[in-house]
């Protein structure tokens, strides 16, 4: 059953020594007890960068595999911090999220991305009154769903359990093919039919133990595949430039329902624990992230990037047990394992049925 997580009565400090002697501990860095004196920046390069550089030369991956591999690395540790926030309203922490996210892609716009925002500017009124309509009503789409599913992710990982927001991803790309081929009309093999069919009975024994979880995690994973297929015909737009427009509709959307998502920004503004967790958030678990993952996207087939995209999930598992010290029944553990060998089974060329 995932049972839920309370809050632990532990510092902010404490939890960073945490992270730091997991990080420490992974890496072989650990020495004695003497984890205080590991500096977080040494940390971080012995856990990300050193191991990463080390696949890299193992493999001969290219800057671009190297890119997304970080970028969905990054994106699996994000549970930690983001615990570290558990006592918070979730629509606090969503307020300073979208606010600071906003504010760093505004600052790098400004900066350096002036020609990029100038070009999208005239390439969407150089297009057709139709696909202007089209581009405008995705892109508001968008940042509902996506402020919808930052508010259910945080919830989740913070009221629920990491596993519930790691289950979420897991399924969330066979969801988006099964919504591709219900909304665009695009085509499924049989071996990702069968993927999606294991995925059900994946949820459905995961709603025998607990059913709230469960619909929780479908929930966050249905809003994120239902904004993946809205960007969909946002084709040959600069993203980030659309994620800043779609981050301002967000925001001003946010501001009056405030209160009602239980969010004080007069109170948060003079919270520094809060604004210094929330900027750990926006800039390093979501601006470089998303920065790299386009890069990647540059170069590399989206199949290959989507396939990575399951290191994000499998990190936070392993969190999940290793770190939070969750626990899972016979029944989930089943449950994983079915979805597992979807994911497998889905992402497969072989061709079932056909000779």
């Amino acid at each position: 059953m995932l049972t839920a997580q309370q809050p632990r009565p532990v510092t902010l400090r404490l939890q960073i020594r945490r992270a730091l002697a997991i990080l420490a501990i992974c890496s072989g860095s650990s020495n004695g007890g003497h984890i205080d004196k590991i500096l977080f920046s040494e940390a971080v390069h012995c856990t990300f960068v050193a191991p990463i550089f080390f696949l890299a030369l193992l493999l001969k991956l290219s800057r671009h595999h190297l890119a997304a591999l970080a970028a969905f690395l990054i994106w699996g540790f994000f549970p930690i911090p983001l615990r570290w926030l558990a006592g918070y309203a979730s629509g606090q922490i969503l307020f300073f999220r979208i606010l600071l996210s906003l504010l760093i892609l505004l600052l790098l716009h400004g900066l350096g991305r002036r020609a990029v925002v100038q070009q999208v500017w005239a390439q969407w009124q150089a297009a057709p009154k139709a696909e202007r309509r089209s581009v405008g009503l995705s892109t508001v789409v968008g940042g509902l769903l996506l402020t919808s599913n930052w508010l259910l992710f945080i919830y989740v990982i913070n009221q629920v359990s990491v596993q519930a927001g790691s289950f979420a991803y897991l399924i969330c790309p066979i969801l988006t093919a099964l919504l591709g081929f219900v909304v665009l009309g695009e085509k499924l093999r049989n071996n990702q039919w069968l993927a999606i069919g294991l995925s059900a009975l994946s949820c459905l024994l995961l709603g025998a133990g607990e059913l709230r979880s469960m619909l929780m995690s479908l929930v966050v994973a249905i809003t994120y595949a239902a904004y993946l297929i809205s960007q969909r015909r946002l084709q040959g737009y600069d993203r980030l430039v659309l994620l800043t427009v779609q981050l301002v509709l967000a925001a001003l959307l946010i501001l009056p329902l405030a209160p009602l998502l239980g969010a004080d920004p007069a109170a948060g503004f003079q919270d520094t624990r809060l604004l210094s967790v929330v900027f750990i958030l926006s800039s390093l678990f979501t601006v470089i992230p998303l920065f790299l993952n386009l890069y990647a996207l540059n170069a590399l087939p989206s199949g290959t990037v989507g396939i990575m995209m399951y290191i994000n999930p499998i990190v936070s598992f392993a969190l999940a047990f290793v770190y939070f010290g969750e626990a899972a029944t016979g029944v989930q553990g089943v449950a994983y394992t079915i979805i597992f060998f979807s994911v497998l089974l889905y992402n497969s060329t072989l061709r079932v049925g056909r000779r």
